[in-house]
């Protein structure tokens, strides 16, 4: 039993992660939300706690703004749903190592990133776009962390310096056995066409401009 519910509580961290990224389209999100609701459901009743009614959408029901026979029928409905989801499951012949070989592949693993300063002789405002990179497939594998740094070398919100603060999440092992990763800065220049352009007439403002890009040697994840 142990055994059963480790296995169950590894599928819902791995599924609330990808809840809480926001990159799913809306009909996968309502799958998995129907998938999140119908393990909790068997959870509840192999564990022999209160079974919980829901709507279609996986909301509880109301007690105080549904009629006794509406709450009657979704307990029969969700009694019948999980008395089919125990006899599939115990169908099953799963090894012992599978409740650990879902802890393994489960994107469990985040990377802190905290930038104290940004060194660089550009003139004008920039944008930092930060990364983290596969050099052997030659692909970023996240999302960029933007910071906008002002032109006098300090954060244009005053108020995040010695606060630029991010963590790269849902980091798998997969990422983890890659030979190399880099966390990338990419350098933004906003301002000038030129920045050899003074004269007001041909003064420009807002232009983005690549500037530069940085990166590690090689970061490792842990």
């Amino acid at each position: 039993r142990f055994q059963e519910v480790q296995s169950m509580m590894y599928d819902l961290m791995e599924w609330r992660s990808q809840l809480l990224s926001g990159t799913l389209p809306k009909d996968e999100l309502k799958e998995l939300k129907q998938k999140v609701t119908s393990k909790i459901d068997y959870g509840n009743k192999i564990l022999e706690l209160d079974l919980i009614v829901r709507d279609e959408d996986g909301n509880i029901l109301d007690p105080d703004k549904t009629s006794v026979i509406s709450l009657f029928h979704a307990h029969e409905e969700a009694t019948n749903k999980i008395t089919e989801r125990i006899k599939e499951e115990m169908s099953k012949d799963q090894p012992d190592y599978a409740s650990y070989s879902r802890m393994s592949s489960s994107p469990t693993h985040s990377l802190y990133v905290f930038v104290r300063n940004f060194v660089c002789r550009i003139g004008e405002d920039a944008e930092l776009f930060m990364s983290l990179y596969d050099p052997q497939k030659s692909t970023i594998i996240s999302e960029n962390y933007l910071v906008r740094w002002g032109s006098r070398g300090f954060p244009k919100e005053i108020d995040m310096l010695n606060n630029l603060k991010v963590v790269f999440t849902d980091l798998g092992n997969k990422d983890l056995s890659r030979d190399k990763i880099y966390l990338v800065c990419q350098i933004v220049r906003v301002g000038r066409m030129d920045l050899r352009d003074s004269n007001s007439k041909k003064y420009t403002q807002g232009l983005r401009r690549p500037f530069g890009v940085a990166g590690t040697w090689r970061l490792l994840c842990y």
